[in-house]
């Protein structure tokens, strides 16, 4: 039996386990080292086990993960996103669908504080459904649009998928996350387009918000600055060169630390929570990420990457349809498997092959994450889906995905324009110092 049928055999058992359930860190450990040991011994295998965790967890860019993430969770305990939501609400609720839109643009606003789809989600669940529900909004638009919403959180920087992606590629994570503000705004602006139209049609779906003055417009918004700070100081270090993106996650940590104290909304309990569930979410990203290395060290001796790569290329077709298929391929792997896990497991096999075919790695990393944004609403499981199903119980999940279905229509059209015009992705990196 050739390398190569071991790794076909290795591909269709990670399946299996990821399907039963098991903790896919775990099983692409599993499967990497035993198919490690099948093709190369044992001992070697033992050795990987010693070398990788090693090698692996002290690179210095793996830093940037724990940090955004507790930029995130200090964000959340500081009630920032409630301050977003309201100052959004405050200019937009007045109009028809005007809450859904709130929610659709504070989900963005948190996004990029966040880096994370579904706490985003989850979030946005807890401080937008109730408001929607208080004002008759139809269930399915409700829950649709913070769903997909919350799906910003992967896309908008800064972004723990981004950073993944940087890493396996050997790619700047400065400028995957320059390049996913415009499509991130794009998004935003599609999703709130969506819901004016359906809002247009049926009056019924969202009626409108009570009306503010300018005065309160002016003092709700005043009250997000602390938002606008962070994002300004740590994307805009990166873009104008100031500090690296592991700089500049300290910097932002720091910042949201700050201003919980200063909001005095951090006491000791939820300072331990935050610590907590800052480490409780790197642990289970590096597990991940551990699992995906040893894979990817079986996998490289199976050469199927590289077999992959070659007959590929040599198709007679366009290469544009190659990447259709290979954003097919992402896009049904994000409906059952979580967002990091995909990224781990598939871009290291077609990432040889977007190289070959000439495209820009920067440019395929910003259309990787939007792929699986949309595999995150899309049935048959949809995580995002299922986190807004436990924050509104009583909401049937056939709801849910039928109020997913127009932003999935904006998702697909969004996909196209970025295909169409890499420059959408790749004018601000290009303008980086």
């Amino acid at each position: 039996m050739t390398p190569f049928h071991v790794g076909l055999i290795g591909i269709g058992i990670l399946l299996i386990i990821l399907f039963s359930g098991m903790q896919i860190g775990f099983g692409m450990g599993f499967v990497g080292f035993l198919g490690f040991a099948v093709l190369v011994g044992f001992g070697p295998a033992l050795g990987l086990l010693k070398t990788v965790p090693y090698t692996t967890f002290s690179s210095y860019n793996l830093s940037v993960i724990p940090l955004f993430i507790l930029m995130g969770t200090f964000a959340h305990f500081a009630g920032l996103s409630e301050d977003l939501y309201k100052a959004v609400y405050k200019w937009l609720g007045n109009l028809r669908g005007g809450l859904a839109m709130a929610t659709v643009g504070a989900c963005a606003c948190f996004a990029a504080i966040s880096g994370s789809s579904l706490a985003t989600a989850a979030t946005f669940g807890r401080v937008a459904l109730p408001e929607m529900r208080r004002y008759k909004y139809d269930p399915a638009l409700a829950t649709g649009c913070v769903a997909a919403g919350g799906s910003m959180g992967i896309l908008i920087p800064p972004s723990v998928i981004l950073i993944i992606y940087g890493i396996i590629t050997e790619q700047s994570i400065g400028k995957l996350f320059i390049a996913g503000i415009i499509p991130g705004v794009i998004e935003a602006l599609g999703y709130m387009t969506v819901i004016a139209v359906i809002t247009r049609f049926n009056p019924s779906l969202g009626p409108r918000g009570p009306k503010t003055d300018f005065r309160e417009k002016l003092t709700a918004l005043s009250k997000t600055w602390e938002v606008v700070v962070l994002f300004l100081v740590v994307m805009g270090g990166i873009y104008l060169g100031v500090f690296t993106p592991t700089e500049a996650a300290g910097i932002g940590a720091f910042g949201a630390f700050i201003f919980s104290l200063f909001k005095r909304r951090l006491s000791r309990e939820t300072f331990k929570e935050t610590l907590s569930s800052t480490v409780t979410t790197t642990a289970m990203i590096f597990v991940i990420i551990l699992g995906a290395m040893l894979l990817g060290y079986f996998l490289s001796v199976t050469r199927i990457p590289f077999e992959l790569a070659g007959f590929v290329a040599g198709l007679p077709v366009n290469r544009y349809l190659i990447l259709a298929l290979i954003l097919i391929v992402f896009l049904a792997l994000g409906c059952v498997i979580d967002s990091m896990a995909i990224v781990l497991l598939t871009v290291p096999i077609f990432f040889p092959l977007i190289v070959q075919l000439g495209f820009d790695p920067i440019w395929f990393g910003i259309l990787v994450v939007r792929v699986t944004e949309m595999g995150l609403i899309t049935p048959p499981v949809g995580l995002n889906v299922f986190i807004i199903k436990g924050v509104a119980p009583d909401v049937p999940i056939g709801t849910i995905f039928r109020g997913i279905f127009p932003f999935l229509i904006a998702d697909a059209c969004e996909v196209v324009l970025l295909i169409a015009l890499p420059q959408l992705a790749l004018f601000l990196p290009s303008m980086m110092k």
